[in-house]
């Protein structure tokens, strides 16, 4: 699957579960470390562990490798690998104070079709 298509279904996925805020950034031009990053957040812990769940379930259901999945206890700041797409889903605390998105201000924001319908 390109990497295009697997931030899509990350974002529908994390999407499915309330996520906030989704954000996509395309750092193809800004970074070596991924293609994609998708950035949400949640209100709670619960809420941020079912993102990161929904993320792996859909990830599993369609045979992509989760590579890595970093910070499940804490739920505070969940970092999934599917190579090429890294996803990060906050806790809405966490999200304000590291504030990626200003971090990477280099990389360009992708839209997602159907996001909060």
């Amino acid at each position: 699957m390109e990497s295009k298509e697997l931030v899509n279904l990350a974002a529908q996925a994390c999407d499915e579960k309330r996520a906030n805020d989704i954000v996509v950034l395309d750092m193809s031009d800004v970074s070596l470390i991924a293609d994609y990053f998708l950035i949400c957040e949640g209100s709670n812990e619960r809420q941020v562990q079912a993102i990161a769940r929904e993320l792996k379930q859909q990830a599993d259901e369609h045979g992509i490798d989760v590579k890595r999945m970093e910070g499940f206890d804490q739920a505070r700041w969940i970092l999934v690998d599917l190579n090429g797409v890294v996803c990060h889903i906050f806790h809405k605390d966490e999200r304000h104070y590291y504030n990626l998105e200003r971090l990477w201000g280099d990389a360009d924001t992708v839209q997602i079709e159907g996001l909060g319908s």
